[in-house]
């Protein structure tokens, strides 16, 4: 087994709280390098007690891309394979042994496991593969936000593994106001990059912008390397769930309509499609597309997945329309599924309850 030379690189501002978690999960790693953008907490002081090598910048106008990219430029050249983290990230631990038996010489980047989002008991609810490992050489990231690592040399060799994973503990104190703005600089700097105009019209809906969202997410689906199913659905979704909230219920039905055909091996068009039935009480379609949904066993490792397309969501639904439609043993048996789900659920709980004593 060939052992490269392997570091971290990362970013970070007023991080402390995450700095010892960070650095225990690299004790298998002898260089970390940091680029602090302008802590005013004691993360600096943190990182550098722990071992880590950082160096201070104020970037402004604040850019993702030129923070990533200032980051991988502390790495010496004569590093073989760099492994971008985050501080709310923590890698499990044999990674440095996994990545010396994987990787080849010619190899340029490694995809693996990421737990975006885990419950309480450290369980992933949303996992998809991400590509932040790779060779020292020939790569750039670009776009304001949202980054992309990006390859300057001829050709890309990837490998793929299940054996590394990295765990995402967010900060959900801190703000996203960045994003919007950073998001609509990216689609004027090129208002033909698909993935961008994605997020741009995603962003507008959690902004409530419901117009905006519907306006963009068209966009999207009219460029020609808007070609990836799973997303141009998830677009779909989007503009009928701006509809939904608009109370345009017609154009959001014919929404999630093109959406189920654009992706029908997906869960989440049916999930989408019940939770609007349910909005305008037509019971007997809420079981039908749940049911729909039930049928699709797995779903594919990108990030577009929905956390209510595999939790208690589906049942949860089930039991209300089976309780309106008057067929309370089948309302019980779904709500008991949806408690495997979310036991402490009290909604749930008091729903059972209600359903048993009906009964």
């Amino acid at each position: 087994m060939k052992k490269y030379k392997i570091c971290v690189y990362a970013i970070s501002k007023n991080e402390e709280k995450f700095v010892d978690r960070f650095m225990d999960s690299l004790k298998e790693i002898d260089k970390v390098y940091v680029l602090d953008t302008g802590s005013t907490d004691d993360t600096v002081n943190k990182l550098k007690n722990r071992g880590a090598i950082v160096e201070q910048k104020i970037i402004d106008p604040w850019r993702f891309d030129v923070a990533r990219n200032l980051s991988l430029d502390m790495v010496p050249e004569d590093i073989d394979i760099c492994i971008c983290l985050d501080l709310d990230e923590v890698i499990e631990e044999g990674f440095i042994e996994t990545i010396n038996n994987l990787w080849k010489d010619d190899t340029t980047r490694l995809r693996y496991n990421y737990n975006w989002k885990l419950d309480n008991d450290n369980k992933p609810l949303v996992n998809f593969y991400i590509e932040k490992i790779h060779s020292r050489k020939n790569y750039k990231w670009t776009h304001p936000v949202h980054e992309v690592l990006t390859y300057l040399g001829d050709k890309e060799n990837f490998i793929t593994t299940d054996l590394i994973t990295v765990n995402h503990y967010p900060d959900d104190t801190k703000s996203r106001s960045s994003y919007l703005p950073l998001l609509e600089l990216s689609i004027k700097e090129d208002p033909t990059d698909d993935r961008n105009m994605h997020y741009l019209g995603r962003e507008y809906m959690y902004y409530h912008k419901w117009n905006e969202c519907i306006d963009t997410l068209i966009k999207h689906l009219s460029l020609k390397t808007a070609t990836w199913k799973d997303e141009r659905c998830a677009s779909m979704r989007f503009i009928a769930r701006s509809y939904k909230k608009l109370k345009r219920y017609e154009e959001a039905n014919m929404w999630l309509l093109k959406a189920i055909d654009e992706a029908p091996y997906l869960r989440d068009p049916y999930v989408e499609m019940a939770l609007l039935q349910y909005e305008i009480g037509n019971y007997d379609k809420v079981i039908h597309f749940c049911n729909l949904a039930l049928e699709i066993k797995t779903h594919t490792k990108s990030y577009i997945n929905e956390q209510f397309s595999f939790d208690s969501t589906i049942y949860d639904l089930l039991s209300i329309s089976y309780y309106y439609l008057n067929d309370l043993e089948s309302a019980i048996k779904n709500v008991d599924k949806a408690l495997e789900f979310d036991k402490e659920n009290i909604r749930l709980i008091n729903n059972k309850k209600f359903f048993e004593k009906e009964l």
